[in-house]
């Protein structure tokens, strides 16, 4: 019977117990049986910070120390200590990620190594070990976020375009570091023991190397984010895209025995981890974040075994031959069986000069805490009219001295949930402008402005101050990089029965069968979410899009 746990709390005392955990006699019994045993000696070290190892070392008669290096290159931070019983081990063991700690030999004994492929075995077959050993790293990744001393630091300017994308990339992958401005006396000192100076911002600072300049994709080689080929050197199943429809592809596959392969290039969530709030969503009467709800979703996907990377950006799909295959952007070329479409929708923008500028300059796409933070104390805009909008304008009265949410449409309600619109319109920071427009934007290096437009007036436009435009007027399809599948003239896809048989070519005339649910014009190849043709555009029914399309999956790599 399968371990049921409460959540994990952030407050130490939870935190230590779940992180701390111990196995009884039977439990590392069972857990040893995908182990090798090894006699250590004190002193001897097992792993390093950085180090690409992902064995997991279960505590014979050996005790071991984790530790933090410091980040002055004083002597290392007792971490965490196991004894016999307990293991040694982070969340790399299922991200692949390199090591976060040092691990040593605090007393001399025997351990019992773990090997990737015999843990993702453990994992698949003893529940309960795998509940144990789940939430014990899930802990110690929170208390590493909240240790003090972190071996990555990102110094940075936190109100530029490319200090939000790397705060944005951090919390959104969920990577320990310390943040440092570059301008506190802290970050100054950090660059210049580095060698280092304002004009190399951001710039990743770890105990092996200084990296200026950094962006998210090359902190993500560094980190090994990107992908890694599977065991087998091809996949089953490859799902492009890791929001709600690609995580849920991903769960079901792997979870049902195929070799699954998640891939994202961006971040993990896609835009429902941009969402401050979800309170429809079933099962969850309080409400949960978007980024709380995919975080959750990624987890379980890397329990089942998903060999999940991201970022990592797909440039084109080749369906001729047998195997697809999916090329990445660094060229790497991934063989797969099937393929789930899952790439949902990129954020439109308004048509006004400056935009680019400014974007992550004071326009922000999502309303999360690194958004508000920003804006704190001060005037915003949000601009749209559906959820998303309404989520972000009631996230943002909390902290904000004042909002105003702007409505191209005549009616709040139109695209609106009527829970939303009742509080929206009971909220007195709340100032709503139906039939409005922004114009103009007002402000360099960052935004201090905004012109507005309302239709029923023809006065000159009303400028209003504010230190942040949050947008939401929706979205268009991400498949400019999709070839070989056909699209309708917006650029979603159309699937099964939205298939005329003019659409099909003469390969399914090979097949003599019709295209599968979700499956598009090219045989193999499904779509799920947002970027399906017709799709009803909530988190719900992308999860029901991805799970279900899996089912399709199998019908089809039955007929192979």
């Amino acid at each position: 019977m399968a371990t049921s746990f409460p959540e994990i709390g952030d407050r130490p005392d939870d935190l230590a117990l779940a992180a701390e955990v111990r196995l009884n006699d039977g439990q590392l019994a069972r857990a040893a049986q995908y182990a090798s045993c090894e006699e250590v000696r004190t002193g001897e070290v097992l792993y390093r910070v950085e180090d690409d190892s992902v064995d997991l070392f279960l505590c014979g008669t050996a005790t071991l120390e984790a530790t933090i290096p410091s980040s002055d290159n004083g002597d290392d931070h007792l971490f965490m200590t196991h004894s016999p019983g307990q293991f040694a081990g982070e969340l790399n063991l299922l991200t692949g990620q390199r090591r976060g700690l040092t691990v040593r030999v605090a007393a001399g004994g025997t351990v019992h190594r773990v090997g990737p492929e015999a843990f993702r075995r453990l994992m698949a077959q003893e529940t309960e070990l795998s509940d144990l050993i789940l939430r014990a790293v899930l802990a110690r990744r929170r208390l590493l976020r909240q240790a003090t001393e972190q071996n990555l630091r990102i110094v940075g300017t936190a109100g530029s375009a490319a200090g939000m994308a790397m705060r944005t990339f951090l919390d959104r992958q969920g990577v320990p570091h310390q943040w440092l401005d570059g301008g506190s006396p802290q970050g100054a000192e950090a660059l210049r023991v580095a060698g280092l100076t304002e004009d190399d911002l951001p710039a990743a600072l770890t105990s092996h190397q200084a990296t200026p300049l950094v962006t998210p994709g090359v902190l993500s080689q560094q980190l090994n984010l990107t992908y890694r080929r599977p065991g087998r050197g091809s996949a089953d199943l490859t799902v492009v895209g890791a929001g709600p429809a690609g995580l849920a592809a991903a769960v079901y596959g792997a979870s049902e025995g195929l070799e699954t392969v998640l891939l994202d290039g961006v971040a993990v969530g896609g835009q429902a981890a941009t969402s401050t709030r979800i309170e429809n969503y079933l099962g969850f009467p309080f409400g949960l974040s978007g980024a709380d709800l995919t975080a959750r979703a990624a987890v379980q996907a890397l329990k089942f075994g998903v060999h999940l990377a991201s970022p990592c950006g797909v440039t084109g799909l080749d369906t001729q031959g047998g195997d697809h295959i999916v090329t990445l952007m660094d060229g790497t070329r991934i063989s797969t069986r099937a393929v789930i479409v899952a790439t949902g929708a990129e954020y439109r923008a308004l048509p006004l000069d400056g935009w680019t500028e400014l974007t992550g300059c004071g326009i922000y796409y999502a309303a999360t805490d690194l958004e508000t933070q920003a804006v704190a104390g001060r005037p915003v805009v949000v601009v749209g009219g559906a959820n998303s909008a309404g989520q972000a304008a009631l996230h943002l009265a909390r902290y904000a001295s004042e909002v105003t949410l702007v409505v191209r449409g005549a009616d709040l309600g139109a695209r609106m949930s009527a829970y939303l619109v009742e509080r929206i319109k009971n909220d007195p920071r709340i100032t709503v402008l139906t039939g409005t427009q922004v114009t103009a934007l007002h402000g360099r290096p960052h935004l201090d402005g905004v012109s507005l437009a309302t239709r029923a007036e023809t006065t000159k436009d009303q400028r209003i101050d504010c230190a942040g435009l949050f947008c939401f007027i929706g979205a268009r399809p991400a498949t400019s990089w999709l070839n070989g599948v056909l699209l309708n003239s917006d650029g979603f896809v159309p699937t099964d029965r939205q298939l005329s048989p003019e659409d099909l070519g003469p390969a399914w005339k090979e097949l003599g069968r019709e295209p599968l649910p979700y499956e598009t014009s090219a045989p193999g190849v499904f779509a799920a979410g947002d970027v399906r043709l017709e799709s009803m555009k909530r988190v719900a029914a992308a999860v029901g899009d991805g799970a279900s399309a899996v089912r399709s999956v199998h019908q089809y790599l039955a007929t192979l």
